[in-house]
């Protein structure tokens, strides 16, 4: 069976740090893209980050560049989001997802339809 799972959401304070983990298990996806996306309360949900299968291309929208940073080990078959100076609208359910895309594929292209495994989201709240 294909998961993946996430983990260390929580509550922190504006100006605080997270980092996400997203586990893998019954596939590597080491050839795949992989992404985080978020939804909050009442909105729809938004593409957040990506980065290639090899790790050496990123993508980040633009209300988190420069204070979130994805990564990988694919060796450990897990993607990370290091979240820095958090911000109470960063709060929501962060999920994140694997992307069967050709090598080189514009990471900044990819829509939710590119995605076709996801995990169950863990909640990131960040309070004023």
């Amino acid at each position: 069976q294909v998961r993946l799972v996430e983990s260390g959401g929580g509550l922190v304070q504006a100006g605080d740090s997270l980092r996400l983990s997203c586990a893998t298990s019954g596939h590597t996806f080491s050839s795949f893209a992989r992404g985080w996306f978020r939804q909050a309360p009442g909105k729809e949900r938004e593409f957040v980050s990506a980065i290639s299968w090899d790790g050496r291309t990123t993508y980040y929208q633009d209300s988190v560049k420069g204070r979130f940073t994805i990564s990988r080990d694919n060796a450990k078959y897990t993607v990370y989001l290091q979240m820095n100076s958090l911000k109470p609208e960063d709060t929501a359910v962060y999920t994140c997802a694997a992307a069967n895309v050709p090598h080189g594929y514009d990471l900044g292209s990819l829509t939710q339809a590119h995605f076709n495994s996801w995990g169950q989201g863990t909640q990131v709240t960040v309070s004023s």
